[in-house]
């Protein structure tokens, strides 16, 4: 691939430009990597597009149902 080819990396905390043979890369260092760990950890950072496996779907809706059941049951009680 020829230079003005290549993609230019950058750090996603600090924007500098990695090389793509950094130990760290996608970031610039460590500090940039844990950084990043924690917004995850924080929840700073969410996935929000809708979960589209039908098993995973399935799963929510039977949990969902049976926490329903158990609530009305102790409703009952």
């Amino acid at each position: 691939m020829t230079e003005a080819k290549q993609k230019i990396l950058r750090c996603p905390i600090c924007k500098t430009v990695v090389p793509l043979d950094e130990p760290n890369a996608p970031f610039c260092s460590d500090r940039c990597r844990i950084i990043d760990l924690g917004k995850w950890a924080s929840g700073e950072y969410r996935i929000s597009s809708p979960i589209l496996d039908p098993g995973v779907l399935e799963d929510i809706d039977e949990a969902t149902l049976r926490r329903a059941q158990q609530e009305n049951d102790a409703d009952e009680r």
